[in-house]
């Protein structure tokens, strides 16, 4: 289910269970504005590392809020971090784990999913369900869910407690390592099992294909997964993680925020982000994607206070 964006600053609802070094963390509330943030880029392209220095730097002048950013593209062996290493109350972002986790788990037993997991992860990436994504997570488990991010070397993530899985503590470094096994062969999810990820995160319902999209070219096939949650501290987290491959690249980009006053704020930073990435990896004129001007998302429950 989906819902419009709202000025709530926080939900009252219960019964749904609710990725490159370089750590600065900086807390920031909602109403006041940061220095600017400086971002770390390496790159085998000395330029291309300056530049997407200065562009992330400056794309996040004056923003407010906490901004985290991951971006790592093997093509030229470039990372950019900023905050890898500040934790996030996840959203709806964390949705790509529990998928991961369902696979993995499915590949330990030599099995296929069943028709009705398919049909529920089709729901919880596609259209971010979170009643889908209670009913998995409540199947695995979280001793399930630790074994997987234990196997991915996801050891910063948190998943949330008491089923409020919206609350699952995440990191740039960590998602950045999620999107790194979905995009390359790995031990931990079969090729199938990436593919599979990739191509729920390539079918994301319009509404929901803001954040990390922004800005690419059309030669560049887009994955994303996007979260947003607004609590009484932080004001709203809003989150996007996507991959990208095409015109000779194959990039992965993480954009984590809270201390934002509004949804649309929190996407706007993101996409700031995102543009210059986009624009700095792959110039062209070929036409460039635009997001959604009426971005939504599902809203995990969360506890009261």
């Amino acid at each position: 289910m989906t819902h419009r964006i709202s000025r709530r600053t926080r939900v009252f609802c219960a019964g749904l269970g609710a990725g490159v070094l370089v750590p600065l963390t900086v807390a920031v509330a909602p109403a006041t504005a940061a220095a600017t943030p400086q971002a770390t880029c390496t790159s085998n392209q000395s330029a291309l590392a300056t530049k997407l220095q200065k562009d992330i730097t400056t794309a996040l002048a004056n923003r407010r809020g906490t901004v985290a950013v991951g971006l790592h593209d093997r093509s030229t062996n470039t990372t950019c971090t900023l905050r890898p290493t500040q934790a996030y109350d996840s959203a709806s972002v964390v949705k790509v784990t529990v998928l991961a986790t369902l696979l993995w788990d499915a590949k330990k037993h030599n099995r296929y999913l069943t028709q009705r997991e398919s049909d529920l992860a089709t729901a919880m990436i596609t259209k971010s369900d979170n009643a889908a994504t209670t009913k998995l997570w409540n199947q695995l488990g979280t001793t399930k869910v630790k074994g997987f991010l234990a196997a991915a070397g996801m050891t910063r993530t948190k998943p949330g407690a008491n089923g409020y899985w919206g609350l699952t503590q995440i990191t740039v470094q960590d998602e950045q390592k999620l999107l790194a096994l979905l995009t390359a062969r790995n031990p931990v999810l079969s090729d199938n099992s990436r593919a599979y990820v990739l191509k729920l995160m390539g079918r994301v319902v319009t509404s929901q294909r803001w954040g990390t999209p922004a800005g690419a070219p059309s030669s560049v096939a887009v994955h994303v997964k996007n979260g947003w949650l607004s609590r009484s501290t932080h004001g709203w987290r809003v989150h996007s993680v996507g991959t990208f491959n095409g015109a000779g690249h194959d990039y992965t980009i993480s954009v984590l925020t809270h201390g934002n006053s509004t949804m649309n704020y929190g996407v706007t930073t993101i996409q700031a982000v995102a543009k210059v990435i986009h624009k700095d990896l792959v110039p062209t004129r070929a036409q460039r994607y635009t997001p959604t001007t009426d971005p939504q998302e599902a809203f995990p429950a969360v506890p009261a206070s």
